[in-house]
């Protein structure tokens, strides 16, 4: 590839020149040191994909840029009915290595070195995939077999280090392996991720956090070093970052199961933060709402007339309007004013709260309801088919029927560990459907 391609990795697609392995490897190298190049390559994919009579030699490419975007279904289905060749084979192997389909991948990469593809590459691609099917002893066998300089590359390490770990075998040896493929190649995604491992497993957070986004910025995704990055970002608490990693593993391989679990957890507790936030906010509102009016120096006609009309505190005034002040003996537009000036100190106007007003609380006495309201309040909590938080807010607190819930009040509510405003929402939009509401609602 060219010093201009690598600005512009569009062309790996679109190019009619037979395209080499050293080629694949700097377009990876350029995505790596500029994602936009990422979007490139797609977009050059997209391109390619209007072809509707592609030549065999451009279904390589196709395939191969399907592989650097990790879309391996499409990349295995096109390099399948590629040219047969030796490029074509080894990536399709890589492919079907990605899908967790290692005896296929192991088929396809005997095939590529047949059809003259690097031999000691293809044997080191087979070591990897015959130790993840799970015999890691023929994979020492195929390392053993190598001589000579391969043995100082970053791939022969890393390969050596992972099947020494597999067989269970000295860890000093396996950190060495490792340290060395790194000093040999220090942006090898493998040897980064099992060096990030073994430091993650010996609580060298920071270390391990660093190795593991070195190789989470290599392309193809490392799902691994993404996985494991996320989990770190959660355990320092930063949500966000970690959804971000999990979402990332999603945009290459959309089904990836783990990535979908940790994905709606990570998002869980950043919508819980959002939802202490909120509480918080909450608190701080309704300690400015208690504050009495007698705290201010309001005039004698002002004061007299809140106090006629039963109004103690900010709170009662931002449940009454303009027109009901106005409405009252001997209140003007003078102490209307005034009162306004007083609320706007506080950040608080009139009315503001007025659809929250205090309403007479529905009873639920059983010998007052038609069978159909007993029948709704003597419901499960799990036919409301609340969320995760929700459901364990019902548990702690012990509510088990839907009349027991409507007892309860939406600060009450609140009151339990990871239950926030979205939560005590979702509770209201549920109750809503049965034509009912919590306590003070």
């Amino acid at each position: 590839m060219s010093q201009g391609l690598e600005s512009d990795v569009k062309q790996l697609a679109l190019s009619n020149s037979p395209l080499s392995p050293a080629e694949v490897k700097q377009a990876s190298q350029a995505i790596t040191a500029d994602t936009t190049n990422f979007r490139q390559l797609a977009d050059g994919v997209n391109e390619l994909e209007t072809n509707e009579n592609p030549t065999p030699a451009q279904k390589v490419r196709l395939g191969i840029c399907y592989y650097l975007l990790g879309r391996n279904r499409l990349a295995t289905a096109t390099l399948s009915t590629a040219d047969g060749g030796a490029l074509a084979l080894f990536y399709l192997g890589k492919a079907k290595f990605a899908q967790g389909d290692y005896r296929g991948a192991d088929d396809a990469y005997q095939q590529a070195a047949k059809a003259g593809f690097p031999s000691d590459d293809c044997t080191l691609a087979r070591a990897d995939a015959v130790r993840n099917a799970g015999n890691a002893s023929a994979a020492l066998q195929m390392l053993d077999t190598l001589s000579g300089a391969v043995e100082q590359t970053a791939e022969y390490l890393y390969q050596r280090s992972a099947t020494v770990a597999a067989l269970g075998g000295n860890p000093q040896e396996v950190v060495a392996l490792l340290e060395r493929a790194v000093e040999t190649d220090p942006g090898h995604p493998g040897a980064l991720f099992g060096l990030a491992v073994e430091n993650d497993r010996r609580g060298n957070d920071d270390v391990a956090m660093d190795l593991y986004q070195k190789s989470a910025a290599r392309f193809p995704t490392h799902v691994g070093a993404l996985l494991n990055l996320g989990i770190l970002f959660e355990d320092r608490g930063q949500f966000e970052r970690a959804r971000q990693c999990y979402q990332r593993i999603l945009d290459a391989y959309p089904n990836d199961p783990r990535a979908r679990l940790y994905l709606k957890d990570a998002q869980a507790s950043t919508d819980m933060v959002y939802d202490e936030n909120e509480k918080a906010k909450m608190a701080r509102l309704n300690q400015v709402l208690s504050i009495p009016v007698t705290d201010f120096e309001l005039s004698v006609r002002s004061r007299n007339c809140l106090q006629k009309m039963g109004i103690m505190t900010l709170g009662d005034l931002t449940r009454c309007t303009e027109q009901e002040l106005l409405s009252s003996k001997n209140f003007g537009e003078t102490s209307l004013n005034e009162i306004k000036e007083m609320m706007a100190s506080k950040g608080l106007e009139l009315g503001q709260l007025a659809h929250e007003r205090a309403r007479t609380d529905v009873s639920y006495e059983p010998e007052s309801l038609s069978p159909d309201e007993a029948a709704i309040l003597n419901k499960s909590i799990a036919d409301l088919n609340l969320s995760v938080r929700a459901r364990k807010c019902m548990v702690r607190l012990n509510i088990q029927t839907v009349g027991e819930l409507v007892r309860r009040t939406g600060d009450e509510l609140l009151e339990c560990k990871n239950f926030g405003v979205t939560s005590l929402n979702e509770v209201r939009e549920k109750l809503t459907q049965y034509g009912i509401k919590l306590r003070g609602d």
